[in-house]
């Protein structure tokens, strides 16, 4: 049966095909039942378990691989911090990404005008970066104006101009980009791809409304990075690890220096944005 007799458009049948695919995998999918038993909408967050990160990078591989992100800038990384002396020294590895606050200090400094806009029925206003009512933030490369604001203002230092691609509402400059917490394949009933692949099985993504949820349970202890800075981050990490890389970047430690590349120097230090 083709899409178009089942009345499907092509964005929803390759929706359909990637569930089915997953179903044939037995893996990767958000489980079947989550949801169920939450109070209230949606709400997608992620917990990081540092004890079970072994700093493989197949994360990091795998996201660049789903967005065909380009050498020097990342959507998401691994980084390595080392500490102490030897023989008593140590290394943490630190899972970095978008931590998709319910306080985002780049959805407020965008300076594109909000649009109303509507997600599952909920209606919300939407600038170039903003949240989308199940959690995740997002960049609107179309109407993004690559003015840099939101990447100079995120206390993660997690975004960056995307170097493959032109502003929407400025064709002269780069869009903003940053981890998206892989929404398209969330909507298909699919984990993000960083999830799917970790070999550790270190990174968990579900719905905090639900009480029965993975990341529910695992809620207790869990640490947030930052959390002087009031953003609300809704990546949690939970281990030993989560105290030690929270001194480490309240030390001032600029992660963004791991790959030290000249090009990303370039992109980082030396363009017109650069804070």
């Amino acid at each position: 049966m083709t899409e178009e007799k089942k009345g499907l458009t092509r964005k929803e049948f390759l929706k359909l095909a990637a569930v089915g695919a997953g179903v044939a995998a037995g893996s990767g999918l958000v489980a079947a039942t989550e949801g169920l038993s939450a109070k209230g909408p949606v709400k997608w967050v992620m917990v990081i378990d540092l004890d079970r990160c072994i700093g493989c990078k197949a994360c990091h591989v795998a996201c660049k691989a789903e967005f065909d992100v380009r050498l020097g800038v990342f959507r998401s990384s691994v980084i390595d911090y080392e500490y102490g002396r030897y023989p008593d020294a140590r290394r943490d590895f630190l899972p970095w990404l978008c931590n998709h606050c319910d306080n985002p200090p780049c959805v407020k400094v965008c300076p594109v005008e909000p649009v109303e806009a509507e997600f599952k029925g909920i209606k919300f206003t939407k600038k170039a970066t903003y949240k989308r009512p199940d959690g995740p933030v997002l960049v609107d490369q179309q109407r993004c104006i690559g003015c840099g604001l939101c990447i100079m203002n995120c206390p993660y230092k997690v975004r960056f101009f995307d170097p493959a691609k032109k502003a929407g509402g400025n064709p002269a400059a780069n869009p903003a980009s940053k981890c998206d917490l892989c929404v398209h394949r969330l909507d298909a009933g699919l984990v993000p791809s960083c999830v799917n692949t970790c070999q550790g099985r270190a990174r968990i993504v579900g719905n905090l409304n639900d009480l029965n949820s993975e990341v529910s349970k695992l809620m207790r202890g869990a640490r947030v990075l930052l959390p002087e800075k009031g953003t609300k981050p809704q990546v949690y990490y939970i281990g030993e690890g989560a105290a030690r890389i929270n001194d480490a970047l309240r030390k001032g430690i600029d992660i963004r220096i791991e790959a030290n590349s000249e090009y990303q120097l370039k992109v980082w230090k030396n363009g017109p944005y650069a804070g």
